[in-house]
């Protein structure tokens, strides 16, 4: 996925506020960033008053949402001392709550993360789970909630259509798988669960490349044979399967959602053809994507 950031300026909030109907959860900004190693963070391309020094820390007037997808590093807030942030974080900020952090500066970390504010924000973080004293709380792998944050953004980057609401509702869906994830207290995964659900993380993040299950192996250690099997274990298909469902569900989304025609969806999807894509969609779907279009059906998880 592309990095992106959007921080609306207030001229374009006052625009939509006098515009758009106020679902109680206003979107202020959102981005999806990977930070490399060896480089001092924040970077410089966040504007005030977000930029800061981890020496000063920073006060925000907003709530943000901040998932770290991968990499690692430290949090520390007011009456929460550093604590370590391992990949499938979330950490939650809060209006007028000192805070700082950081990744490990030989680890780097990729990050996604949305500001808020608005009066059903303020009712959603006064819930019993979101609590200034704890903003941290492990997510792990969701693939729900990947997706949502992945739609969030292409929603603010192409600004179509009620752009403002969706962004609103997408936003409270993520909140809400939070919120469940800190009331179910996720059970830690053992090591053969956080590999395989890191090669599930690349394949969402990779999902329109042109990739190899092999490829995928190989960048993480392990033998084409030994990842085969564990996701299987794991998951309960085989990693081919998986990502070729998951470019299905992409494909699917885009021949409701966009305009786009057929063979710029094959492109985008990884196919190496047009053909190629509607031959594979027929036959797993059971409709051309044209008929889908039209009327669609539900993509089988098998």
């Amino acid at each position: 996925m592309e990095l992106y950031r959007k921080y609306f300026t207030v001229e374009q909030l006052e625009q939509i506020a006098q515009t758009k109907p106020d679902w109680g959860v206003n979107v202020l900004n959102v981005g999806h960033n990977i930070h490399p190693r060896n480089k001092k963070y924040p970077d410089t391309n966040h504007p005030n008053p977000y930029c800061f020094d981890w020496n000063e820390g920073r006060v925000l007037n907003e709530y943000q949402l901040v998932y770290i997808a991968s990499g690692g590093g430290v949090f520390e807030a007011e009456k929460v001392g550093s604590v370590i942030v391992d990949p499938g974080t979330v950490f939650l900020l809060y209006p007028g709550v000192w805070h700082r952090y950081k990744p490990l500066y030989d680890k780097g970390w990729e990050e996604y993360w949305v500001g808020f504010n608005g009066h059903y924000a303020e009712y959603l973080m006064r819930q019993e789970c979101f609590d200034p004293d704890t903003p941290l709380i492990h997510m792990g792998f969701n693939t729900d909630f990947l997706n949502i944050f992945i739609r969030l953004i292409d929603t603010l980057r192409f600004e179509g259509v009620a752009f403002s609401q969706i962004s609103s509702c997408l936003t409270i869906q993520l909140l809400g798988l939070v919120y469940a994830s800190a009331l179910l207290k996720e059970r830690p995964h053992n090591r053969k669960e956080q590999m395989i659900n890191n090669l599930r993380y690349k394949m969402h993040e990779n999902w329109a490349s042109g990739l190899t299950m092999e490829e995928l192996a190989a960048q993480h250690n392990v033998s084409y044979i030994w990842f085969r099997k564990a996701f299987k274990e794991v998951v309960g298909i085989s990693p081919g399967q998986y990502y070729l469902n998951l470019k299905l569900e992409k494909a699917c989304q885009m021949l409701k959602e966009t305009v786009l025609t057929v063979s710029e969806i094959a492109f985008l999807t990884g196919f190496v053809s047009e053909y190629h894509f509607s031959r594979i969609f027929k036959k797993k779907i059971g409709f051309s994507p044209s008929k889908y279009r039209e009327g669609g059906v539900r993509l089988s998880s098998e």
